[in-house]
């Protein structure tokens, strides 16, 4: 690895332990219906998060709320006290696209038409309201 890009790679891995994040692979569930759910939540405040998540009907929700219940575990053990109401928030909230599994299901005159499962990876950053008070 050259020097320039170790520097580049060490400014990364110092910039990532500042930050608490948490990361959901290879979930079986297309993205688009995932965003949906990543939207509802977006910037919110982190326990107001997890009421809307827990009473959604939507089935991608449990699987968020799961993540962000990590998030502010590895937030917690980073700053080594217990999170307060009010003081953490999502920062933010981005869902990818992962692998598709490409399937065939028969179709009409002995053709076979292409079935593609879907799958996404979500990423939640938590950070606290006091941080973004003292850039300002």
């Amino acid at each position: 690895m050259s020097a320039r890009k170790r520097i580049s790679a060490e400014q990364r891995k110092e910039s990532l332990k500042v930050v608490s994040f948490a990361v959901l692979k290879n979930v079986p569930t297309s993205p688009r219906k995932m965003r949906y759910v990543a939207d509802m939540v977006r910037g919110m405040e982190v326990f107001k998060a997890l009421g809307v998540l827990k009473f959604s009907n939507k089935q991608a929700s449990s699987r968020v709320e799961k993540l962000l219940l990590s998030a502010i575990a590895n937030w917690e053990q980073k700053n080594e006290r217990k999170a307060e109401t009010g003081e953490l928030y999502i920062k933010t909230i981005s869902v990818d696209e992962g692998t598709s599994l490409k399937r065939l299901r028969p179709a009409p005159q002995g053709r076979g038409n292409r079935i593609r499962k879907r799958s996404n990876h979500v990423t939640i950053v938590v950070d606290t309201f006091k941080k973004e008070q003292e850039q300002n």
